[in-house]
């Protein structure tokens, strides 16, 4: 299983950025996929997650408003839009993904793959 981030970059405050995640390797779909964030000296943070069963997402308090996770079941891929970004919004965000049924939503370390990351600078 791979994924693979992108649209990460540089951005004002206020500014927006949608970041993609796609899937491989797979031969069923996940059951939930999210977005996970890290700034440097912090600890890993979930962002946002959505479930394949009926599309139920979850946000955290952060970015509730702000930003939505989406996906694209044909591509494997899975969306973070982001808009009125935050220079607190700084930091390397992660994709991640798991294929069996846990509670919802899922914890850390309930997701079994991750992506390697992209960078979000808000300025």
């Amino acid at each position: 299983v791979q994924l693979v981030e992108s649209g990460g970059g540089s951005v004002q405050a206020g500014g927006s950025l949608k970041l993609s995640c796609e899937v491989s390797g797979i031969t069923y779909r996940p059951n939930y996929m999210g977005w996970f964030r890290q700034a440097p000296g912090t600890e890993r943070e979930g962002v946002a997650a959505i479930r394949r069963d009926g599309g139920e997402t979850w946000y955290a308090g952060s970015v509730k408003g702000r930003f939505t996770i989406s996906r694209d079941s044909a591509k494997n891929t899975v969306y973070l839009q982001m808009h009125s970004l935050k220079p607190e919004d700084t930091a390397m965000y992660y994709c991640a993904y798991r294929r069996q049924y846990c509670t919802w939503p899922p914890a850390l370390n309930d997701y079994t793959n991750w992506g390697q990351g992209t960078q979000v600078t808000v300025s």
